[in-house]
């Protein structure tokens, strides 16, 4: 009687052991996958911040010289 109840004890500290090593290794997973992301999101911005410094810089010269033609 004893032996099985030190038994189902057992097993459910091995159950509850399990899934917190899954939960953890899901979290562990979802960290990793955020800084990838996140890695690729910055490549991205600094493409698109370029790109929009590259055309605000277009945009004050074309300004200056219709300053300079009087239009």
């Amino acid at each position: 009687m004893l032996d099985q109840r030190i038994e189902k004890i057992a097993a459910v500290a091995v159950n509850i052991t399990k899934a917190l090593v899954i939960i953890y290794l899901g979290i562990v997973e979802v960290f990793k996958i955020g800084k990838l992301l996140g890695e690729i999101l910055d490549a991205e911005f600094d493409i698109s911040r370029k790109w929009a410094s590259q055309a605000y810089s277009i945009l004050k010269k074309r300004q200056a010289e219709q300053k300079v033609a009087g239009v």
